[in-house]
């Protein structure tokens, strides 16, 4: 395993923001065009222009040897298990993380990027900047997973298995790349607690993030999952599973169900 820890200046990642997810999470659509939503985007901007040479966002890569067993994937020896759709569309193939993984040998990557927990402080006692603040941070965690997939995808001291990528600003919010980078807790990887397992491959605390006992990480502006390059990964939601998988994905993990279980309370059918 090979592991890189890298840092970003916010106006290296502020670009690659993806302005339709912060307008969601202000409550407004991804189409909307108001003076009310342009106000607060331009209030954002001022305030990533104001917070440039205080901050920096964090990330950790490693790139792995692994293959696929079935419904897992075997990361330098330690078994990630996996969870199979149940329910796709008439005639579609259930889908599963390690189908895009050789069983005969490949990489994968596990990545985890971060923002600094003080990010906005200087904000806190105006509850409207400090909003901002905090939808930023979000958003700034998602950027620099952004930008760490190009750079992983494009330069081979990282894995280079797109060396030649050019895509355009429109093109990688769109990732109409190579390759997928599911993040825990995501449609594809639902099951939260699968980030204890990728901790202690990969060591968190590296990019600042800390784990709670329900798995989940503080910073809250963070993001961690894995990094697939197979030129036909997609990203799916695993959607409902039976109690037959729910049994057989404790059993691969090596816990109970009803331990698993709270971990997927939205997926159960």
């Amino acid at each position: 395993m090979k592991r890189h820890i890298l840092s970003f200046r916010v106006k290296e990642v502020a670009p690659l923001i993806d302005w339709s997810y912060f307008l969601h999470a202000w409550g407004f659509s991804t189409c909307n065009d108001s003076m009310q939503a342009r106000e607060i985007i331009d209030d954002a901007k001022t305030m990533l222009a104001q917070t440039d040479n205080c901050y920096c966002t964090r990330a950790i890569f490693a790139l792995c040897d692994a293959k696929s067993d079935g419904d897992n994937i075997i990361v330098e020896g330690t078994t990630l298990p996996m969870l199979r759709q149940q329910h796709s569309k008439e005639g579609a193939y259930n889908l599963c993380l390690s189908d895009f993984v050789s069983p005969n040998g490949d990489n994968i990557g596990l990545f985890a990027t971060s923002v600094e927990e003080t990010f906005g402080n200087e904000f806190s006692n105006d509850e409207y900047r400090n909003l901002i603040a905090q939808t930023l941070a979000d958003r700034l965690a998602e950027a620099t997973a952004t930008l760490l997939h190009k750079q992983v995808r494009t330069d081979n001291t990282l894995w280079g298995y797109s060396p030649d990528e050019e895509l355009t600003l429109e093109d990688l919010l769109a990732e109409r790349n190579q390759g997928i980078r599911p993040a825990v807790g995501y449609p594809s990887l639902p099951d939260q607690s699968i980030i204890f397992t990728i901790d202690s491959l990969l060591n968190l605390s590296d990019a600042g993030i800390r784990l709670t006992p329900n798995g989940a990480m503080t910073p809250h502006a963070a993001v961690c999952g894995l990094m697939i390059a197979h030129p036909a990964a997609q990203y799916f939601a695993v959607g409902k599973i039976d109690r037959a998988q729910l049994c057989d994905y404790a059993i691969r993990r090596g816990v109970k169900p009803e331990e698993i279980e709270r971990f997927l309370t939205k997926n159960i059918g």
